[in-house]
């Protein structure tokens, strides 16, 4: 069925359009699926058909039997390209899945669109209607239960902290042992969005001595509320517009910077969380400052990525071990890590966003729509987001 992507949901009546075919595809560099079944329960009181490939939900523990039974059907990939009205992921489409996506298509992820500029170029001239799940605009309280960046991000930072656990050559809590006493692993959480307040939260449970630390000072109340305390650099202020973090200017960085190389000298495990959407990361912790750790100090950068991390050293899914003994792990994509939960909490999200872009059993595009006009990236040969637009226009020169 060829989707008509002129008209909303709304506009369109029972008799001119068939149900929207959601497909499900297997992803190829994560163990997470970005519909499971009980997604698949909602989708059906859409009215919405699901086709899901074979094996797709088995990195995160779904059969094809536990998807069957609530109504999806299984087929190949090759079927579900040829069919489906829209493609559901979890990341973006490597060039194998570029080559098998049709006119007309929705495909639906986390397609980092500011990072990606000439994959978005690609979807637009194919004619391919591109929904980048990570540009919804977490401020509208209707999308909050579609704010996937949220959800992951909640499970990155409670997974940071037991992979900082499982790297670090000590307790976390104090133990009094007959052979002597522990003394509690001293913590520093630098950033105190969802990630680094779910890591402060998850690390203050483990019995560890928790830190916390962010640009936007109005955050204390937040950090001091998961057991975590709150460190002031005096009057070093990143706050922006509408709560989220500004990008502080050289000066400030390198007044920040020495007056938060104390604090980190005194840890035993760091966990950077910082990021900055389509932008490299900001450097918290430099080579100067991880020159002044302990050996066997420990280092999670959930921000490492190929633009760099938050974190002197870091690189993307490698640990690397310095010359003082300090590990330093770079974990950008640490809810592949937890599948189940990720993709349950993903799946959620995303069933959520179908469902409300749909009525009658019909998902269509309304870039009138407030939630929808920023997530839709380009649509019927153009396009839509503005910024993107503007980073495309300034590429081509």
């Amino acid at each position: 069925m060829e989707l008509d992507l002129d008209k909303s949901p709304e506009s369109r009546s029972k008799e001119d359009a068939a149900p929207t075919v959601v497909g499900i595809v297997k992803e190829k560099n994560d163990n997470r699926v970005a519909l499971t079944p009980a997604g698949i329960s909602q989708l059906q009181k859409a009215k919405l058909k699901v086709l899901l490939e074979s094996g797709a939900g088995a990195g995160a523990s779904y059969d094809d039997s536990s998807y069957e039974k609530q109504g999806a059907e299984i087929a190949s990939g090759d079927e579900i390209f040829k069919k489906a009205d829209v493609i559901t992921s979890v990341g973006k489409p490597d060039q194998e899945t570029l080559t098998k996506l049709r006119s007309g298509q929705i495909f639906m992820g986390l397609l980092q669109p500011q990072i990606n500029p000439d994959l978005i170029e690609t979807l637009r001239r194919q004619n391919v209607t591109a929904v980048s799940l990570d540009s919804i605009n977490r401020r509208l309280s209707r999308a909050q239960t579609m704010d996937v960046l949220s959800s992951q991000a909640n499970i990155a930072g409670y997974k940071a902290v037991l992979v900082a656990a499982d790297a670090y050559g000590r307790y976390f809590p104090m133990m009094i042992t007959a052979a002597g006493t522990a003394k509690p692993a001293s913590v520093l959480v630098l950033g105190a969005g969802v990630a680094g307040l779910q890591a402060m939260g998850t690390a203050k449970r483990l019995g560890a001595l928790v830190f916390g630390y962010d640009v936007r000072p109005e955050t204390k109340t937040e950090i001091t509320s998961v057991g975590a305390k709150f460190i002031d650099l005096g009057d070093v202020s990143g706050s922006g517009e509408g709560g989220y973090a500004r990008a502080l200017t050289p000066e400030e960085l390198a007044k920040q910077q020495d007056a938060l190389n104390a604090h980190i000298s005194r840890q035993d495990i760091i966990i950077t969380t910082a990021q900055v959407p389509g932008k490299k990361p900001p450097l918290l912790v430099t080579q100067e400052a991880v020159k002044l750790l302990k050996p066997g100090s420990v280092i999670v950068d959930i921000a490492a990525s190929e633009l760099g991390g938050n974190v002197a050293l870091s690189k993307p899914n490698e640990t690397v071990i310095t010359e003082n003994g300090v590990v330093i792990i770079g974990a950008p994509n640490l809810p592949s890590a937890m599948p189940t939960s990720a993709s349950d909490a993903f799946s959620g999200n995303l069933s959520s966003l179908l469902s409300y872009m749909s009525k009658e059993g019909v998902c269509g595009i309304d870039t009138e729509d407030e939630i929808q006009r920023d997530i839709v990236i380009c649509h019927k040969g153009e396009i839509i987001n503005k910024a993107i637009a503007e980073l495309l226009n300034e590429k081509r020169g």
